[in-house]
Order: C-alpha cells, then structure tokens, then sequence
C-alpha cells in the first residue's frame, strides 16, 4: 500500500494555516505556530530518541513560503528563520491526524516547563 500523496496543499496567509488534502480524502488544516514547534528538523527533534527540543514562544509565527522538495515533500519558511526541517508527506500526514493529541501535549510540556506560547 502506497502511502497517501497532497492532492493540494495551500497556505493561508491570514489565518497563518497550512491546509493540506490528500489522496485518500484526509483533509487537515495545519496553523504555523503548530508546524513550527513540530518541525522535523535537527534543531527540534534532536540527533535521536529523547532529544526533542521544546520550542516556546511561537504564538504569532508564520509561514513565509512554502517550497516543493522533489516529489516527496515541503520545506516551509517561517517568519522566525526558521527553515531547515523538510516535511515529507508522511510527516505532513502524522502530524495531521495526530493533531489534536500531539497539540495538547505540546501545551501540557509548555505549561510543565513554565513557558509560554
């Protein structure tokens, strides 16, 4: 089984959203902050298992652009610098399904860590 592909991909300036539809119907509509503080890169998941880096601090961050990778992903630029974590669509698809688990995580750490968004 082949693992689903963006049929469409669009980013809401305004509303500082990724919405993103894939081939097998799964929709999801991603904001910034929530792609920014998730990024796949090496500066926030770390170098292995246990290395993930909270990010505080990106309520009002947003996407400045969003550049195709080959056929397989999306390198997205927020408005903070920060551009080094490539989005593959299976990265895509996980965070979307896995949203509202992974968010509530995300604010129950921050509030753990005495930081704010």
């Amino acid at each position: 089984m082949n693992p689903p592909v963006p049929v469409g991909i669009t980013l809401h300036r305004v509303s500082r959203v990724l919405e993103v539809a894939f081939d097998d119907g799964a929709h999801f509509e991603l904001p910034a902050e929530y792609l920014r503080v998730n990024s796949p890169s090496a500066e926030v998941q770390g170098h292995g298992p246990g290395q993930k880096v909270l990010v505080a601090g990106k309520r009002e961050v947003a996407i400045d652009a969003v550049e195709p990778v080959g056929h397989y992903a999306v390198l997205l630029r927020f408005s903070d610098g920060h551009a080094s974590g490539i989005y593959g669509w299976d990265t895509l698809y996980a965070l979307g399904r896995d949203h509202v688990r992974n968010w509530q995580e995300y604010l129950d750490a921050l509030a753990a860590a005495g930081k704010l968004r």
